[in-house]
C-alpha cells in the first residue's frame, strides 16, 4: 500500500520549504477541534493579540511623529497630518473618521507648532527680567510726571465743577463756546477780584505782623505764666543759648539762604502750575463733549449706554460736590470774617482766606481753621477766645443740619466711615489734593457698586 499524499498535495519534503510548512500550520489548524479548546483562554488569546495589535500601531504612529517633529525643528516644515485623521472614503456629507491615533497625532502636530525657544528656562528668565526692567522704567517716568499729573488732575477736577454752569447756560439757548466762555471769565473774574481785594490787606496786615513779632514776644515773656515757667524750667536761658549756637554756625546761614531759594523756586513754581491748570481747564472745558464721545467710543457698543449712563451721574456728582464744598467754605470764610470784624479781632483777613481755604478740606478744614481764630483771639484776651470757640460750635451745628443739606442734597451720599477712610487715604496718596477729591472719588466707587457689582452679583 502506498504512502497517502497530503490532502493539500504536498509531500514530506516540501515541508522544509517556507509554504510546506505552512501548509503543515494549516492542516494542524484543521485538525484541532475548536470545540476541545476552553471557550475563555481563546478569547484571552483574542484579546491579548488585539491588544500587542493595538500597541504596535501605537508604537509605529509616535515614532513616525517624533520623527516629523524632530525634522519641523530642524527644517521648520510643518507636520505632516497622521494617516488616521485623512479624508475616508464613504456617503457624501459625513465627516471623516478619525481614530485614537490619529486624535493623538493632532494634539501632538498643534503643541509642536509652539515656539520651542519657550521651552528654555534661561528665555523664560531672560522674558521675566525685560518685564521687570519695563515696569521699573514705567514706575521712573511717572514718579517724573508727577508734577504733570497734579496739574492734570486740578485741571479734570475744576472742569468738573465748571461743566454744570456751561451746561445751565447752554440750556438756555447760549452756545457751548460762549458758555464756556462766560463762565471761564467769570471764574478768572473772580478769583482776580478776590485777590486784589485781600492781597493789600493780607500783606498790610502780614508787614505789621512781622514789625510787631519783638513786641508780642515781650508781652508774651510778662505773661504770669510764661514767669513762672521760666523761673521754673529756665526756658529763657535755654532758648537764649540755643539761639546763639544757630547763630553762630555756618551751616545755619546756609539753610537759611537754602530756603529763601527754596521758597522763592516754590512761589514760583507754584505760578507756573496755577497758569497751566487754568489752560488745562480753559481747553478741557471747551472740549468736554469730544473728550467724553471719544472715551465712550473705547467701550464696546452692546455696554456703552450702561457706561455712559454711570459716567454722566459720575462727573455730575463730581462737579456737584466741588460747587458745594466751595460755596459752603466761602459762607464759612464771609461769617468769620464779620465775626472778627465785630469782636475786633487782629488779623481778620489773613484769618478769613485761611478759614476760607482750610474749608474745602472735607471733615476737619472747618475745625483746624476754627482752632486757628480761636489761638489768634487768644493773643488778645482768653474771654475772646472763649468767645471764638462758642461761635465756632454753634456755627459748625448751623453748617452741618442746615447748609450742607441744602447745598449738598444732589451731589454725594457716603456713610460716615467710608468718608473719614476715604479723606485718610487720599491725603495719604495725594496730600491736600487727595483729601479734596477723595469724596467724590468714593461716591462714584459707591455708584459702580451699587450699580454694576450688586446686579451682577444678583443675576449670578
Amino acid at each position: 500500500m502506498g504512502t497517502e499524499a497530503p490532502p493539500d498535495g504536498t509531500t514530506e519534503s516540501d515541508e522544509t520549504t517556507p509554504e510546506g510548512r505552512a501548509a503543515r500550520l494549516r492542516r494542524a489548524a484543521r485538525a484541532v477541534n475548536p470545540a476541545a479548546a476552553p471557550r475563555a483562554g481563546v478569547r484571552a488569546v483574542q484579546r491579548w493579540q488585539a491588544f500587542r495589535v493595538r500597541q504596535r500601531e501605537l508604537l509605529d504612529e509616535s515614532n513616525r511623529l517624533q520623527s516629523e517633529l524632530w525634522a519641523q525643528i530642524h527644517a521648520g516644515a510643518p507636520a505632516a497630518t497622521a494617516p488616521d485623521t485623512a479624508p475616508a472614503s464613504g456617503p457624501a456629507g459625513r465627516e471623516p473618521s478619525v481614530g485614537p491615533a490619529g486624535r493623538r497625532g493632532e494634539e501632538t502636530a498643534g503643541r509642536s507648532r509652539q515656539p520651542m525657544l519657550w521651552a528654555s528656562p534661561f528665555s523664560i528668565g531672560f522674558t521675566g527680567a525685560l518685564g521687570v526692567l519695563l515696569a521699573w522704567l514705567l514706575v521712573q517716568n511717572l514718579t517724573r510726571l508727577s508734577s504733570v499729573l497734579t496739574y492734570l488732575l486740578v485741571a479734570v477736577f475744576l472742569t468738573l465743577a465748571l461743566n454744570p454752569l456751561v451746561e445751565g447756560l447752554t440750556r438756555r439757548g447760549v452756545s457751548r463756546p460762549s458758555s464756556v466762555f462766560v463762565v471761564f471769565m467769570g471764574f478768572v473774574t473772580v478769583v482776580a477780584v478776590s485777590a486784589v481785594t485781600l492781597l493789600p490787606g493780607v500783606v498790610a496786615q502780614a508787614v505789621t505782623l512781622v514789625e510787631r513779632a519783638p513786641q508780642v514776644v515781650e508781652e508774651l515773656a510778662g505773661s504770669p505764666w510764661l514767669v513762672e515757667l521760666d523761673a521754673r524750667y529756665a526756658v529763657s536761658e535755654r532758648a537764649t543759648t540755643e539761639l546763639d549756637r544757630l547763630l553762630t554756625e555756618r551751616g545755619t546761614w546756609t539753610t537759611l539762604f537754602g530756603g529763601v531759594l527754596g521758597a522763592a523756586g516754590w512761589v514760583a513754581g507754584s505760578l507756573v502750575g496755577v497758569l497751566t491748570s487754568a489752560i488745562l481747564t480753559l481747553y478741557l472745558l471747551a472740549t468736554l463733549p469730544a473728550v467724553k464721545d471719544g472715551a465712550y467710543r473705547l467701550v464696546p457698543a452692546s455696554r456703552r449706554p450702561g457706561v455712559v449712563r454711570l459716567a454722566e451721574e459720575i462727573m455730575r456728582r463730581v462737579g456737584g460736590y466741588a460747587l458745594g464744598q466751595a460755596t459752603v467754605a466761602t459762607i464759612n470764610a464771609v461769617c468769620s470774617w464779620l465775626m472778627m470784624q465785630v469782636l475786633g479781632i487782629p488779623y481778620a483777613a489773613i484769618l478769613a482766606v485761611s478759614v476760607g481755604l482750610l474749608g474745602l478740606i472735607p471733615l476737619i478744614g472747618a475745625t483746624l481753621g476754627a482752632v486757628i481764630v480761636a489761638l489768634s483771639a487768644l493773643t488778645a484776651s482768653p474771654t475772646l477766645a472763649l468767645v471764638v470757640l462758642v461761635y465756632y460750635v454753634i456755627y459748625q451745628q448751623l453748617e452741618n443740619y442746615w447748609i450742607v443739606p441744602r447745598i449738598m442734597k444732589r451731589t454725594v451720599s457716603v456713610p460716615g466711615a467710608v468718608t473719614v477712610v476715604a479723606v485718610l487715604a487720599g491725603g495719604t496718596l495725594l496730600g491736600v489734593l487727595g483729601a479734596l477729591i477723595a469724596i467724590p472719588v468714593a461716591a462714584g466707587l459707591l455708584l459702580v457698586y451699587e450699580e454694576v457689582l450688586i446686579p451682577r452679583q444678583e443675576h449670578l
